[in-house]
C-alpha cells in the first residue's frame, strides 16, 4: 500500500509550468543556431536585421573557404578525433578489463586514482602538458594535440561497471572452448559492451571535434591546427568582423556533427539509455 503513492507520482504528467519552462530552454538554444543559419545565407547587410524576403546566397561560404585552409583543418580535425578514439578504446578496454576481471595488488587503489581524474578538468594540466609535449619535442603537431587524452577515465570507469555485470561463467565458457584471455575479452566482452562504445565514441567526438584552448597553446602552424583554432582567422581586429562569413564559417565546422546527430539521433538516445548515462 505505501508504494502506491510513489508509483503515481513516478509517471504523473509534466505541469504547465514544466511545459513553459521547457519551451523557455529550447528557445535559449535555438536562436543563436537560427540566428546563425540566417547570417550565413544572407548578405552582410542582413546580418544585423530579419528581412523574410531577403535573397539567399551561399557566397558567404565561398568567402569563408578561400579565407583559410578549410581542407586541411578537416582533415587534421578528421584525424585527430579518429585518433584519440582508437587510442581511448584499446587502453580503457584493457584497463577496464584489468580492473573488472583480474586481481592485483593495489588494484583498488589504482582504480581510485581513475576516479579522482574524473574530478580534474583538464584545462588544469595545461601547463605541465605544454612541458611534457615541449621536453619529447612534440610541439605543434597531432600528436601532441591527443596524446594527454589517449587515456580516458570515463571510458576506464563506464566499461569496467559494464564488465562487472557480465557472468563469469561466459569467461569459463570461452576457457573450455581453448580461448585465451585476449580472444575472450575481444570476442565476449566487447560485443555485449556495444552500446557503451558507441555512448561513449560520441562523447569523445564530440568534445575533441570542438576542443579549442588545448589545440591552440600546443600548435603554432596550419599543418597540425584543427578547425576550431582555425576559426581565429575571421576574428581579426585589424580587419574588422564580418558577421556573415564568421558564421558561415562556423557553419562548415559545425556541419559534420550537426548532419550526423540528424541521422542517426535515435541510435544516440538509444545508445546513452543503455549506456546509464544521464
Amino acid at each position: 500500500m505505501s508504494r502506491a503513492p510513489s508509483q503515481r507520482l513516478a509517471y504523473n504528467e509534466p505541469t504547465k509550468l514544466d511545459t513553459l519552462a521547457a519551451w523557455l530552454l529550447a528557445l535559449m538554444w535555438v536562436l543563436p543556431l537560427i540566428y546563425t543559419v540566417w547570417t550565413a545565407f544572407h548578405a552582410p547587410e542582413y546580418a544585423a536585421r530579419f528581412v523574410w524576403n531577403a535573397p539567399l546566397t551561399l557566397a558567404n561560404f565561398a568567402r569563408a573557404w578561400e579565407a583559410a585552409p578549410f581542407a586541411r583543418y578537416f582533415l587534421n580535425t578528421t584525424l585527430l578525433v579518429v585518433m584519440i578514439l582508437a587510442a581511448q578504446l584499446v587502453l580503457s578496454t584493457l584497463a577496464a578489463y584489468a580492473f573488472a576481471r583480474y586481481e592485483f595488488r593495489g588494484r583498488d587503489i589504482a582504480f581510485s586514482l581513475v576516479l579522482v581524474q574524473l574530478t580534474v578538468m583538464p584545462d588544469l594540466l595545461l601547463v605541465e602538458n605544454y612541458r611534457t609535449m615541449a621536453s619529447i619535442g612534440l610541439i605543434d603537431s597531432l600528436f601532441a594535440i591527443g596524446l594527454p587524452y589517449f587515456a580516458s577515465a570515463l571510458a576506464i570507469f563506464l566499461l569496467r561497471q559494464t564488465f562487472l555485470g557480465i557472468p563469469k561463467e561466459l569467461d569459463e565458457a570461452a576457457r573450455m572452448e581453448g580461448a585465451s584471455a585476449m580472444q575472450t575479452l575481444w570476442r565476449v566482452y566487447v560485443p555485449l559492451a556495444k552500446p557503451i562504445y558507441v555512448a561513449f565514441g560520441l562523447v569523445s567526438v564530440s568534445y575533441h571535434w570542438n576542443n579549442f584552448l588545448w589545440p591552440l597553446i600546443v600548435t603554432n602552424s596550419v599543418n597540425a591546427r584543427p578547425l576550431t583554432v582555425g576559426l581565429q582567422v575571421f576574428s581579426s581586429v585589424d580587419q574588422g568582423i564580418d558577421w556573415s562569413i564568421i558564421t558561415a564559417a562556423t557553419l562548415m565546422t559545425s556541419a559534420p556533427l550537426l548532419i550526423a546527430f540528424l541521422l542517426f539521433q535515435r541510435q544516440f538516445v538509444q545508445s546513452f539509455m543503455r549506456a546509464g548515462i544521464k
